[in-house]
């Protein structure tokens, strides 16, 4: 337990000063590479017409999920197991460089500030900037739905790329954190409801979606929260608010911690013809994205301490 602990704080410590590993020695584009290979392999077999229910692509996919995760579960428990023999320092630093890949707040961060940077230059820029961290078409977004997108994209991947894989990871150490991440990058290369890129995911991607929905169910509602006290007094006088206002996006999940940021900021966080989050919410500014920032920092120190403390209280409930 006390590996686990220090492990957390050797991982948040390298993001934050070496940030992302080389693409070729990053566990996550492996585990990409190994999802696109299979959902090709998966499309080659299913049917392109999205009305109709196409079993065989649905456990097909199944299939080649679960053959991934399978992979994961034991290379990454295969690894954990192997520095139980090792002082519990010496565990907690390698256990820490091999979570570490698999958070990613330091370039999250990274990219928001990158969208405001060119958002300041030119709204062409910034649309540009901003296409690379949303699926959607960018072209005809005002600078303010540029800004909102990009508020959202924060909130959002707060809970996937940050609070849940550090939540399994406390729950089930690394094999934990790994399947999430697993599940979650499954859900984001194969979980549409419909065509994409001209392929059909309406079943081909259904398992994923919903594997990513039980996942990512209490680390969002835990993100969500913590970025309401992390807005302080407000933040809790609007907390009644919270469960409405997540309700409105399509998502089981995502909409609780963007409904919370929208809450929190006061500001409205549209995307045209599917939701509105905060209607009577003012037009986000550029200060907003940097207090946006600032709250999920918090959101991430108040998880880090909460964290320790389940990991601290384990340990002395472990004891004879």
């Amino acid at each position: 337990m006390m590996a686990l602990a220090l492990a957390l704080l050797v991982a948040l410590a390298v993001d934050r000063y070496f940030g992302e590993p080389r693409v070729r020695l990053h566990p996550v584009v492996w585990m990409g590479n190994y999802l696109g290979w299979a959902g090709a392999w998966v499309q080659r077999r299913a049917q392109q017409n999205p009305q109709q229910p196409d079993f065989k692509a649905f456990w097909l996919a199944a299939l080649v999920w679960c053959s991934g995760a399978a992979i994961v579960l034991g290379v990454t428990w295969g690894l954990q197991a192997a520095l139980g023999s090792l002082p519990w320092w010496a565990a907690g630093v390698l256990l820490g460089l091999l979570l570490k890949p698999l958070l990613a707040w330091a370039m999250l961060k990274s990219e928001v500030l990158a969208v405001e940077a060119a958002l300041a230059e030119s709204l062409e820029a910034g649309r540009e900037r901003l296409s690379w961290l949303v699926s959607r078409d960018v072209s005809a977004l005002s600078e303010a739905q540029v800004r909102e997108s990009t508020i959202e994209t924060l909130a959002e991947n707060l809970n996937d790329s940050v609070v849940a894989p550090i939540f399994w990871f406390v729950l089930l150490g690394l094999p934990g954190a790994a399947l999430y991440r697993f599940a979650n990058t499954a859900d984001a290369m194969w979980g549409y409801p419909g065509i994409y890129k001209g392929q059909n995911w309406a079943w081909a991607g259904k398992w994923a979606a919903r594997v990513d929905d039980v996942l990512s169910w209490l680390p969002a509602r835990i993100t969500a929260l913590l970025l309401l006290l992390a807005t302080g007094a407000r933040g809790l006088a609007l907390a009644g608010r919270l469960r409405a206002e997540a309700a409105k996006t399509p998502s089981p999940n995502s909409g609780w911690p963007m409904a919370a940021m929208a809450l929190g900021l006061d500001v409205g966080l549209r995307k045209p013809g599917v939701y509105v989050l905060n209607p009577a919410g003012r037009a986000a500014l550029a200060q907003d994205t940097a207090q946006a920032l600032v709250y999920a920092s918090n959101t991430l120190l108040a998880l880090v301490v909460i964290a320790q403390a389940a990991i601290i209280f384990v340990a002395i409930g472990a004891r004879p």
